[in-house]
């Protein structure tokens, strides 16, 4: 059975969840994973740090991979943004990516998801889980953004939207990965400017 099938059917074995337990265990996780990165962060730490057993962690996230990436999810989540539409490709583009940027630039995220990306390239199921869990849900709320600006006829029908996507996203993970440079406000709006500039481009 691969770790995705197995998180999946975790919830199903033994006692319910107590919530309580769940996010001592993922406050906890959060932090050691911030403060040393995924291959520094041992199920052990984390059992102690939140007080709650190794093995009942292992019931629920049967690795610190599959565990690591419920942290970002729960976080990122609950500062995901409403869906605002300001009538303007460029404004709806900079609702979503602002805040998320913020979020980004204020913690160590960065060493989290190069410990992520390595488990994902040597393993599919993990892979399929971490797009599913991390990639998808922003890449969905920006389709919507393009697909209500393609509606008004701002940007052409034709318009290839997962390039575009690719080339918003890209840039902040470019930062976020190598550290070259800060995920400033700035940024976010020079990056959002350059796509919008991009799409508008293309003939309708």
């Amino acid at each position: 059975m691969s770790d995705t099938e197995a998180l999946q059917e975790a919830p199903r074995r033994g006692r319910p969840r107590s919530e309580r337990s769940r996010k001592a265990i993922l406050a906890a996780a959060s932090e050691l994973l911030l403060d040393g990165g995924l291959d520094s962060t041992s199920m052990d730490a984390v059992a102690e740090r939140a007080g709650t057993s190794k093995a009942t962690i292992y019931r629920w996230w049967p690795s610190k991979e599959l565990l690591a990436l419920e942290v970002l999810f729960a976080e990122w989540d609950a500062q995901r943004p409403a869906s605002s539409d300001t009538g303007a490709l460029a404004g709806d583009l900079l609702a979503l990516i602002r805040p998320w940027a913020r979020q980004l630039g204020a913690r160590p995220y960065g060493r989290v998801i190069a410990g992520l990306l390595a488990r994902a390239q040597s393993d599919p199921g993990f892979a399929e889980e971490y797009r599913a869990r991390f990639v998808e849900p922003r890449r969905d709320q920006a389709r919507e953004i393009f697909a209500r600006a393609i509606e008004r006829g701002e940007i052409a029908k034709r318009t290839d939207v997962e390039s575009a996507l690719d080339l918003l996203y890209g840039a902040f993970y470019q930062r976020l990965l190598h550290g070259h440079a800060p995920l400033t406000d700035r940024f976010a709006r020079t990056v959002v400017g350059y796509v919008v500039a991009g799409v508008s481009q293309t003939p309708i």
